[in-house]
């Protein structure tokens, strides 16, 4: 079902101390937003963020996981492992992950599918490369990586999860594609699946601050923002969360 949305994604950042302190504050002054709220942690921090957000409105989740349920996997974590905690969401198919683990499109659609096996709900993120971009490849590029999940899932499913759409040229470069860019892409998105395009939760991601998230989730097709450094300062990840207000 379509809806704002706004999360944070750790990515490999966090202290016991820090953690702390930054959870107790989204659990205090992020209550009552007419928004969506969620974090992705380090999987070592899942314990802590449960412990700090249940009974709040704000989800949390892993930032990835595997697509087997159990085995000799030495260094994976199922989606099974990470529903235990209380979990709700699963980042899958980080444009890092692709990138620095060699993840292709049929593995990340393992990872979803187990993701849903779990009972968690997907945030699958697709994007292109500003190669991909300035060679007019967005759409083969983008379409291929939500093909393969559509193979997997069925177009239905894939849209109750969340997609992300994180341009990888904007994403930690303080670069970010204009809201008429961004627009475009989402539109596409929402176009690949169907029919249920229009119920889907599709949120920007690439370096997403204060100062532009209202622009951005002003556009129709963009349903909030995936947000990486950001979300580490609640002086910056509130006003991001509050951009819908």
């Amino acid at each position: 079902m379509r809806t704002r949305m706004v999360v944070g994604n750790w990515k490999m950042h966090g202290g016991l101390a820090a953690n702390a302190s930054l959870l107790s504050s989204l659990r205090e002054r992020l209550a009552g937003l007419s928004c969506r709220v969620g974090v992705c942690v380090p999987f070592p921090y899942l314990a802590q963020a449960g412990e700090a957000l249940r009974g709040s409105a704000i989800a949390w989740g892993a930032q990835d996981l595997s697509e087997h349920s159990q085995g000799a996997y030495t260094g994976e974590v199922s989606a099974g492992m990470v529903a235990e905690f209380g979990a709700t969401l699963a980042l899958v198919g980080h444009s890092e992950r692709r990138a620095l683990h060699g993840e292709a499109d049929a593995a990340v659609a393992a990872k979803a599918a187990a993701a849903r096996g779990a009972g968690l709900q997907p945030i699958v993120c697709v994007g292109e490369t500003l190669e991909q971009r300035e060679g007019g490849q967005i759409e083969a590029v983008v379409g291929a990586q939500l093909d393969a999940c559509i193979a997997r899932l069925g177009a239905g499913a894939l849209a109750e999860g969340i997609l992300a759409y994180e341009p990888v040229w904007a994403i930690g470069t303080g670069r970010t594609a204009t809201p008429q860019q961004a627009q475009a892409v989402h539109a596409f998105i929402r176009g690949r699946l169907g029919p249920s395009g229009a119920q889907a939760t599709v949120l920007y991601g690439g370096s997403v601050k204060p100062a532009n998230a209202r622009e951005l989730f002003a556009m129709p097709d963009i349903d909030g923002g995936l947000i990486g450094g950001a979300s580490l300062s609640i002086a910056e990840f509130e006003p991001i969360c509050r951009a819908f207000d």
